[in-house]
């Protein structure tokens, strides 16, 4: 299984429904609140031409903003 870090904020419903989206499918991952991490926020922000886009998820070097479900579920397929 490829490695897969969320970065977003506990406040933000696209954050929490990616979270929820992993668990269902029952995806092992790394949450990061980037408003708590200043080193993860400049690296979401140097990912996404300088905006804090949340979530920012990583899966295995892929980089996907805001991420859809059916994005989710094909970078992990």
């Amino acid at each position: 299984m490829e490695k897969i870090t969320v970065y977003g904020a506990d406040w933000c419903s696209l954050t929490r429904h990616a979270l929820q989206h992993l668990d269902e499918i029952g995806a092992q991952y790394k949450y990061i609140n980037v408003e708590e991490d200043p080193d993860a926020s400049e690296w979401v922000k140097k990912h996404n031409h300088g905006k804090e886009i949340k979530p920012t998820v990583d899966i295995g070097g892929r980089v996907l903003s805001k991420p859809t479900d059916r994005e989710l579920d094909a970078a992990l397929a």
